[in-house]
């Protein structure tokens, strides 16, 4: 039997697999649909990648390519360094069934060369991709919403018993940037729930305390900690620049200035309270069409009838359950999985165990969403 050389494996192969031009890929409307995958090494991309590429690894695209759930018939575009490997990557796809599969002429060496728009992606390091090998091997987060997470940036408002779960959790998965918002110090009697902190740290600013902290735990992260306390009026430029906001405070004038700035900077909303054994937790984004916090609370509670935890005691395992999942619907809405919390309320009664969902609708008559969403349909019907 003769063996055949590398060249003679690739003449055959362009006799076999459609070959397309850069020009044509960036032009031909035929392409508008298409799909480009960049399976050059992960240094090589860092570098620089076809715009809208997504990456794919030459070694194991047989596997990868299902997670996609592209249709046999999808128009396939494979980039490599220079127009050789993508010829065997295609040829492995075609064999799995995909009908529209096209190697790029040249590779991304060709496209560049045309003056084709490219971009410089984010990408995990090796460091990243050990510290996270067990996000990575989920078939719902991957690499691609791995880098969802490095990518992100969420503002936590509050570092305290609901605060010190969330950030440790958040952190730990990687979620790029972190606002830590708070005005207090550490307090011994913090320490029996507000786990982020330590007796070392007692007096401490708690950002800083929460802060030295997380970089401890994860240093592949920014933490951005803000010793102020958040109200009415710098609610909106507190929280500009994150995507999404977390509430982890402990009282109504913060809830509800922290509602009226992510509904000013049309940010997503995650927020909870506990109470003694209970919690509850709800997610808003009034710019998208869901209730906001004042929708669900019209008023505040008389503070009578809602003390705080140093008057009315909290068991401190109660924070850690709800803050995990407040950061659970944080990673959620990074990643685009599973369904939010819009238009409900989650409460938990730690004395049974019991966790049960309520719903709740936006309110027309809101005074602080209200006119937004009327603005907001009025646009759409202009439309």
């Amino acid at each position: 039997m003769t063996v055949r050389t590398s060249d003679e494996l690739i003449q055959e192969l362009r006799q076999i697999v459609s070959v397309v031009a850069p020009l044509q890929v960036a032009n031909d409307p035929l392409f508008a649909n298409a799909i480009v995958f960049d399976i050059r090494d992960a240094a090589d991309v860092a570098e620089g990648k076809i715009s809208g590429a997504k990456t794919l690894s030459q070694r194991f695209i047989e596997l990868e390519i299902g997670r996609y759930g592209l249709p046999a018939e999808q128009p396939i575009v494979i980039c490599c360094y220079g127009g050789r490997m993508s010829l065997i990557a295609a040829h492995s796809l075609r064999q799995l069934g995909y009908m529209n599969v096209y190697s790029l002429e040249g590779g991304f060496t060709g496209w560049r060369e045309q003056g084709l728009p490219t971009e410089k992606p984010t990408v995990l390091t090796s460091a990243e991709r050990a510290r996270y090998s067990r996000h990575l091997g989920l078939p719902k987060v991957g690499e691609a919403g791995q880098i969802k997470l490095k990518e992100a940036r969420v503002a936590l408002v509050g570092a305290g018993g609901l605060g010190s779960p969330i950030a440790y959790y958040l952190a730990a998965a990687g979620v790029g940037h972190i606002r830590l918002i708070d005005a207090d110090v550490v307090e011994e009697s913090n320490l029996q729930r507000q786990i982020i902190h330590s007796t070392r740290t007692v007096g401490q600013p708690k950002v800083e305390s929460a802060k030295g902290r997380l970089i401890e735990l994860n240093p592949l992260i920014e933490i951005e900690a803000v010793n102020a306390r958040l109200h009415a009026d710098n609610a909106s430029s507190l929280l500009a620049g994150c995507e999404i906001v977390v509430d982890g405070s402990d009282n109504f004038d913060t809830r509800y200035a922290v509602n009226a700035g992510i509904i000013a900077n049309k940010q997503i909303l995650v927020s909870a309270s506990i109470f003694q054994f209970s919690g509850q937790i709800s997610v808003f984004a009034p710019h998208l069409g869901t209730p906001c916090y004042s929708c669900l609370f019209p008023e505040a509670t008389p503070s009578a009838l809602s003390p705080s935890c140093s008057t009315a005691g909290v068991i401190g395992a109660l924070a850690g359950v709800v803050g995990l999942l407040q950061a659970m619907e944080v990673l959620k809405l990074v990643l685009g999985i599973g369904e939010p919390l819009y238009g409900k309320l989650l409460t938990f009664d730690g004395l049974t165990s019991t966790i049960r969902p309520l719903t709740f609708p936006c309110r027309s008559s809101c005074k602080n969403c209200g006119h937004t969403r009327h603005d907001s349909t009025q646009v759409a019907a202009a439309a």
